[in-house]
């Protein structure tokens, strides 16, 4: 086997391993992990990295870890000043991806922001907004 054969034979292993079936940790769904093509991104890359999963190495469903994540803001908001929810938040850009249910909620068909998603903005933009922190 020629040194590019072995190479390809290694990629298609490595992205076959990657796109394997997973069982979510924590209600044991059925779902895909890790890279999609080379050089992507799992889909959980655009989730904050703010919540660290019990097992090193476990993945959660789509539901699981924004449950999880957004717990874990619920903890951060209820135990944190103001200053040091403005510095953890300010590490997530805005700029991202927004997810429903961590930057924002649907509601009468109008999206809500988050108190999260206004704490990664910095400062109140004087809008009035229903959760505003600031």
């Amino acid at each position: 086997m020629t040194t590019l054969s072995k190479l390809d034979a290694q990629v298609s292993l490595n992205i076959k391993l990657s796109m394997q079936e997973k069982r979510c940790s924590r209600c044991a769904e059925i779902l895909s992990c890790g890279f999609t093509q080379v050089d992507s991104p799992c889909w959980c890359a655009d989730y904050p990295a703010i919540m660290s999963v019990d097992v090193p190495g476990e993945c959660l469903c789509e539901n699981c870890l924004s449950q999880g994540i957004q717990e874990k803001i619920v903890d951060l908001i209820n135990t944190s000043s103001q200053q040091e929810l403005i510095a953890i938040a300010h590490q997530y850009p805005t700029d991202k991806k927004l997810i429903v249910g961590i930057d924002y909620l649907i509601e009468d068909n109008n999206w809500i922001f988050t108190q999260w998603h206004h704490l990664k903005r910095g400062s109140c933009c004087g809008n009035n907004c229903k959760n505003c922190p600031y």
